[in-house]
Order: C-alpha cells, then structure tokens, then sequence
C-alpha cells in the first residue's frame, strides 16, 4: 500500500488542493446560494475522485490492495455526479449527500491506515483524516437542519482542514517509493 501511494501521492496532494480551494470559496462567499455551494461540493468530488481513480488504475499492478483508492474515488465522483444530476435539491438532500460521502470516504482512509500500520508505516495524519471525516459526517446526519450559514461555514473549515493534511500526507508519500524505483524515476534517460 505505501508503494502504491508512494506512486500516487499526486493523487493525496491533488485531493488536499481541491479540498482547500473549495473550502476557501466557501468561506470567502459565506452568503453562497445553494445552488453554487453544489456546484463547488460537486467540482470538489469529482477532481479528488478522478484522481484517486487515475492513481489507482496506473498503478494497480503495483500491489493487489490498488482497489482501495478506486473504491475511495468512485465514491467520491458518485457523490459529485449526484450532486450534478440534482442541481435543485434541498439543503437536506445536500447535506445527506456530503455527510454520507464524509462518512465512506473516512472509513476508507481508516482502512488504508490501518493496511499500512500492518505493513510497519504509521501514518497519523491519514488516522486523523479518515477520523475526522467520519465525525464530521456523522454531526452532519445527525443536525441536518443547521442553518444554511452554519453549514457553509462547517463545511468550509472541514474541507480546509482535511485538505492540508491530506496535502501533506501526498507530499511525504513522494518518499514512500522504493529506493530502485525513486533512482529510475531520478536517473536522466541517456541517448
């Protein structure tokens, strides 16, 4: 799995840029109509669920467990396609859809870190993502009727936050590779 990522961390950093930006807009445009707060979380889903699924195709003859982050990206473009198809939903169907996501994405991340603890890597900042978008999931299921600024406000911090780490994580998985594969990939191809 640290191979895989280790490949791939374009895909964690990809993601923890998308979430930021999304986040920031959020913030910066507390007064968003509803239909622009989907159209953001839907660009948000989709740009991190192509990514996990692209890292994932490229690099699914690395390792056997290259499923994880593909089911991790049609997660997330599943959300982000609803949100698309549905432009007009309510804020509580809004709200499903993002806690729901929240939910299985983090779920996912724990499962992943809980692979790469077997194999010897701890990686805290994956733990407290995949925990983090969990509990934020779940308060967002459980008080779906906060109000529309309280949301977007939650929402943005929530992006921001998990968007730094998981772009984090993505940087220091670029060491992750093997040190073969790191001496081709920084070795200059010769005439």
């Amino acid at each position: 799995m640290d191979e895989l990522l280790g490949r791939a961390w374009w895909m964690l950093a990809l993601r923890g840029a998308a979430g930021i930006l999304f986040g920031v807009l959020a913030l910066c445009w507390p007064g968003l109509t509803l239909l622009l707060l989907v159209a953001m979380f839907a660009a948000y889903a989709l740009i991190g669920g192509v990514a996990a699924v692209s890292a994932a195709i490229r690099n699914r003859s690395i390792r056997t467990d290259w499923w994880l982050p593909l089911l991790l990206g049609l997660c997330m473009i599943a959300s982000g396609v609803i949100a698309v198809a549905a432009p007009g939903v309510t804020a509580l169907v809004l709200v499903t859809v993002m806690g729901a996501n929240a939910i299985v994405t983090g779920a996912l991340d724990l499962f992943t870190w809980v692979r790469l603890k077997r194999h010897g890597r701890t990686q805290w900042l994956l733990l407290f993502i995949g925990s983090l978008s969990v509990l934020f999931g779940i308060f967002v299921l459980a008080v779906p009727g906060a109000g529309a600024l309280a949301l977007v406000w939650m929402i943005g911090t929530y992006a921001i936050i998990t968007g730094a780490l998981l772009l984090v994580l993505g940087l220091g998985a670029r060491n992750w590779r093997s040190p073969v594969l790191r001496e081709q990939q920084n070795t200059p191809l010769h005439s």
